[in-house]
């Protein structure tokens, strides 16, 4: 990819960017090379964090950091995971927008690159063409692979069930497009707090860093400790083909993602922690939903499927 291209990405992602390279064997070997002029937006996301020395804190800023963290790590999991990648649930097509737009604003690319990816990595976990195995290395398996130039586009053979939807292929190439607004519409919301109820103490700015700097840089490496951590540690129930293991403690902070040996055993559950001890919070919320009407016929775990292949009793 040239500077050219790397600057406009900031702006339009091309999914055509980078598919060339992965056929030319002059270019295998730089598919590794971290791309440092494309991912200046994202170093930019996490030195901004600093600035909350400077705004200082509230509790309504902490509030806001909470529930920006809960409900977009609900998007990812549940929607551009469960519902995405695997298609363990259906919904209606409003109801896919609004949580693929949500998704976006977890600043983790648009919804066709991470079904893509995601999809692609079930297809060779732990192998040598799985991009983000951490038998590569922690820091590659963790964030090194998609800052790369290799895995920067999005390979539309994997999702051939969603490219269809013009409104996700924007989200996809506009990928910036909602977490700047996102952004813009919390530092508001502090604005207008300050100016409506002094007393709780907040601003635009505290808000935006509060709410979406640091909310969104933990939210992206919690979600990517299931690729660098939740293959190397924890228990394994299942005799699956990968490294995949069960951990309580991802479970909850990825609201259930961390429950990684059963769905590598079988992807296609809405479930993911296949026993009542096994605290799933995005399938509690996507059971909710599908009380009211959002979401129906997710998929389950059939007794036969949960007792088969196994390494341990539970």
């Amino acid at each position: 990819m040239s500077a050219k291209q790397s600057v406009a990405s900031w702006f339009k992602t091309d999914s055509s960017l980078g598919e060339e390279s992965h056929h030319r064997p002059e270019a295998i070997n730089q598919q590794r090379q971290i791309d440092w002029l494309r991912i200046l937006p994202f170093i930019g996301l996490h030195l901004a964090c600093l600035a909350v020395f400077v705004v200082g804190w509230s509790w309504a800023a902490v509030a806001v950091f909470v529930a920006s963290y809960l409900v977009r790590m609900f998007a990812i999991t549940a929607f551009y995971h469960r519902y995405f990648s695997h298609r363990s649930f259906k919904t209606s097509r409003t109801v896919q927008f609004i949580f693929a737009v949500i998704g976006a604003s977890a600043t983790q690319r648009g919804p066709l690159w991470w079904a893509a990816h995601h999809r692609h990595h079930h297809k060779v976990a732990d192998q040598e063409a799985d991009p983000h195995a951490p038998r590569h290395g922690f820091w590659w398996s963790h964030a090194g692979w998609f800052l790369s130039r290799g895995h920067f586009a999005t390979d539309h053979r994997q999702i051939p069930d969603l490219v269809k939807y013009p409104e996700l292929r924007w989200l996809d190439r506009y990928d910036l497009a909602v977490p700047v607004v996102y952004a813009v519409l919390l530092f508001l919301l502090g604005a207008v707090l300050e100016r409506v109820a002094p007393g709780l103490g907040t601003n635009g700015w505290q808000m935006l860093v509060w709410g979406y700097f640091l909310s969104t840089v933990v939210l992206i490496h919690v979600t990517l400790t299931i690729n660098s951590l939740a293959h190397v540690w924890g228990s394994r129930r299942y005799a699956t083909r990968d490294d995949s293991r069960n951990n309580g403690f991802l479970a909850l902070l990825t609201l259930g993602e961390g429950w990684h040996n059963n769905h590598h055993h079988f992807p296609g559950s809405a479930r993911q922690g296949f026993y009542w001890w096994e605290i799933d919070v995005s399938f509690y919320m996507l059971k909710l939903m599908s009380w009211v009407g959002l979401v129906h016929d997710l998929k389950p775990v059939p007794e036969t499927i949960r007792n088969a292949r196994r390494i341990r009793p539970s």
